[in-house]
């Protein structure tokens, strides 16, 4: 199994059932386990997910896909980092695009979008002064009495049985080249191609309160830029897409 995906990575290790394995892979490599760029800890039977702001993330076991990825960042200056979730996002977008109907796109920060509705979300976590956890859930066979909300979306539900080998695959790549790139430089043009946050008016939920506006741009550590009649930076929110009237 995985034969696709363990061609990119050098190390999967796929668990039957876990709390979170995002929880797991940074407990390993704080207790010193030797764990390789883009090793790959998995399970279909994750019972303790966690999103941004310690929301809980819960699927009925089989129905989607628990994936944590080592980062190995130490070539990436820190100025940099904050892209290393929205790259993420865009290499799961890519993947996830080229099973599906109709293309996938990145919400700001952390989400993977088919049309309105979320596929998958994406949880960067710093594991050591190096190394950080990327952990991606992606609905893969879930149906749609399954889904956790109305906004969510499936593999199943958009009419796909999905090839997890070929997703995970295809996941490693992008993610690899990706931080290559960043490695070297700039990924903004790359993650502005694939956010279809960009353009929408938005309202974005701060610890200080709420700013509505319109998102224009990213700026160059990553943070949504927001014209609200004057252009702020947001580093971190929950950013809502305002649909048309």
């Amino acid at each position: 199994m995985w034969s696709l995906a363990r061609a990119v990575s050098p190390r999967i290790d796929e668990v039957a059932q876990t709390g979170s394995t995002n929880a797991d892979l940074t407990r390993a490599l704080r207790e010193g386990e030797d764990w390789p760029h883009l090793g790959v800890l998995l399970t279909r039977d994750q019972r303790g997910g966690r999103g941004r702001l310690d929301r809980t993330w819960v699927a009925p076991a089989g129905s989607a896909l628990a994936v944590s990825v080592v980062v190995r960042a130490e070539q990436i200056p820190a100025e940099r980092r904050g892209w290393i979730p929205l790259v993420a996002g865009v290499a799961m977008a890519r993947a996830a695009s080229a099973q599906l109907p109709r293309p996938a796109g990145v919400k700001w920060p952390n989400d993977v979008l088919v049309g309105e509705r979320k596929l998958s979300g994406i949880l960067a976590e710093v594991a050591t002064a190096d190394a950080i956890v990327v952990g991606s859930g992606v609905n893969t066979r879930m149906t749609a009495a399954q889904l956790p909300v109305d906004t969510a979306t499936s593999f199943a539900v958009e009419g796909v049985e999905a090839d997890e080998d070929a997703l995970l695959a295809g996941y490693l790549r992008g993610l690899r080249d990706l931080l290559a790139r960043l490695e070297r430089g700039s990924v903004r043009d790359d993650v502005r191609a694939a956010c279809v946050t960009l353009g929408r008016a938005v309202t974005v939920h701060l610890p200080s309160g709420r700013l509505e506006g319109t998102a224009v741009d990213l700026a160059d550590d990553g943070s949504l830029v927001v014209d609200a009649g004057e252009r702020v930076a947001v580093s971190a929110g929950d950013v809502v897409h305002v649909r048309p009237r």
